[in-house]
């Protein structure tokens, strides 16, 4: 009687255990059993926005129209900010996910404005000895693409970058590309010096995406201005700038305001790495 008893406390607690796995796993999104987790949801499918916006403004690179490829890029950069909240509101995130968020980001902020950037180096005013440089020197655009992947695949594995970046962000370097070009288009297609200029930026910024300089991100623990203060003041200045852009040049002045608001927030965190040393 007491095995039979003990039996059918243990069949008990079991069934009790096997319950709570039950509910654990209707609640908490985990991978199948190939590793890979749902491939259609909600975040998978803004990614594959994002993506797909990444392709569209690599087009409009390719034809020459900059205004319309760096607006693609800037609807991707939305994509891209509401698939990781998406996934984090609906507890949807998935090995699946993490991989095609990188994907969709190089798309975007890699290869798009590397096309906005070889486009115009096929169409500058080149020195007369650099001429024959014309027929693939526009390719050097796309190292760029590369070190954006790479700064990807660094931030996926970096764990001090929970409340700020390593590193350009992609987004920002595509963003400042993206503006620079256009509202500096006329001045950089015939002017014969800035073919090396463009070509040297190219390679500067993809130092940056991978160096070790500490840039703050726009992320609060909470809304006050203790510890804020600098993300506020940031975000005041560039709402300024947009504002003054925007009226003076309308949708093509906020397209070229994203290049000195990135070249501010860079030359930000420059500042506070040097005093901080």
């Amino acid at each position: 009687m007491e095995q039979e008893n003990t039996k059918d406390i243990s069949k008990q607690h079991l069934d009790g255990v096997d319950v709570q796995k039950d509910a654990l796993c209707r609640q908490a999104p985990v991978a199948d059993e190939n590793g890979v987790g749902n491939l259609v949801s909600i975040p998978n499918c803004i990614t594959c926005c994002n993506l797909i916006s990444g392709c569209i403004a690599t087009y409009f690179a390719f034809c020459g129209d900059l205004t319309w490829a760096l607006t693609w890029i800037i609807i991707g950069a939305v994509f891209d900010f509401f698939d990781g909240m998406s996934a984090r509101l609906l507890h949807v995130a998935s090995p699946v996910g993490k991989e095609l968020d990188s994907l969709a980001d190089d798309v975007t902020f890699g290869v798009a404005p590397s096309t906005m950037i070889f486009f115009e180096l096929g169409v500058m005013n080149y020195p007369d000895g650099m001429e024959g440089l014309r027929s693939w020197l526009p390719f050097i655009a796309y190292i760029m693409a590369a070190f954006s992947a790479l700064r990807l695949a660094k931030f996926n594995l970096d764990k001090r970058q929970s409340m700020g970046f390593i590193g350009l962000p992609t987004p920002a370097n595509a963003l400042f590309w993206g503006g620079a070009l256009i509202g500096m288009q006329s001045t950089i297609e015939t002017h014969p010096w800035a073919v090396a200029l463009v070509v040297a930026g190219v390679f500067v910024s993809s130092w940056l995406l991978i160096s070790e300089l500490p840039m703050f991100a726009l992320k609060f623990k909470h809304w006050g201005w203790q510890g804020n203060g600098l993300r506020y003041s940031f975000i005041a200045l560039a709402a300024v700038i947009f504002l003054v852009a925007i009226f003076a040049h309308g949708w093509t002045g906020f397209l070229e305001a994203w290049a000195p608001v990135i070249g501010i927030y860079l030359l930000i965190c420059i500042f506070l790495r040097l005093i901080n040393k």
